[in-house]
């Protein structure tokens, strides 16, 4: 039976992509450093595999690789979507607050990837496996208050290059998908309605997105139906991404 290990996933997009991957019948492992959250999570996956660890740590990323090893034998997806946000101008990003992020959101990514890779290597040749890593839109687009956040989500999308250019022989694929706005509740708790608003006009379908809406996209990239699909960029944005060729303020005059 095919197995998923989706990280950052007591919550969220990572809980949704979990449910989605259990819904089609996969056997998912799932792992996150928020030990409360993943109480929560175990109630709502009761046969998912449920692990506390800590991406940035290559000792905590080891023993829970090693849990997924001995739980199931093998791993087909491996889903790097434990991030964490920091927003703040560059004068006043101290640098233990840009190592913090680079250390989830790009080490992390890598770590895991690394350790997971010879799990993944056990069956990969016949069935296929693949890395779905979960970068941002402003890992594309500059903003404002985003210099380590973009940063390592641009890291991201580079490190997803190196990985589908050098594990493809292996019978690995490695697709990175770029969320834009999405409507989690982190999200609409800190987003003033001035803010929702601004993302609607920018946005072409005038929405956020949902979680359940990521996690269709990330479980097709992980999945064999998309057996020839790597390298990639995908995102998930609404339409937001390409927005920049037009102000919102003329997208309605005919």
């Amino acid at each position: 039976m095919r197995t998923a290990l989706v990280t950052g996933a007591a919550r969220g997009i990572g809980l949704a992509t979990a449910k989605r991957f259990l819904a089609e019948g996969w056997r998912v492992a799932i792992v996150d450093v928020d030990a409360p959250e993943l109480e929560v999570a175990a109630a709502q996956l009761p046969s998912a595999m449920i692990l506390h660890g800590d991406v940035s740590d290559p000792h905590s990323v080891e023993q829970f690789i090693a849990s997924v090893d001995e739980g199931f034998g093998r791993l087909d997806a491996l889903v790097n979507n434990a991030g964490v946000a920091d927003f703040g101008p560059i004068a006043e990003t101290s640098f233990e607050r840009w190592r913090r992020v680079m250390a989830t959101n790009l080490d992390g990514v890598f770590l895991t990837s690394q350790a997971a890779i010879p799990l993944m290597q056990r069956h990969s040749r016949d069935d296929g496996a693949a890395i779905v890593n979960i970068a941002s839109i402003s890992g594309l687009r500059a903003s404002t208050l985003r210099v380590a956040y973009g940063t390592s989500k641009a890291g991201v999308i580079q490190l997803t290059l190196q990985q589908a250019a050098e594990l493809g022989e292996f019978g690995i694929r490695a697709n990175v998908i770029a969320p834009g706005p999405v409507r989690t509740k982190l999200a609409m708790a800190v987003h003033t309605q001035d803010i929702i608003d601004a993302y609607h006009d920018a946005i072409p379908l005038n929405r956020y997105g949902s979680e359940e809406e990521l996690a269709n996209a990330i479980w097709f990239l992980a999945s064999p139906q998309a057996s020839y699909i790597t390298g990639q960029q995908l995102s998930v944005d609404g339409g937001f991404e390409g927005t920049g060729i037009g102000l919102p303020s003329l997208r309605n005059r005919k």
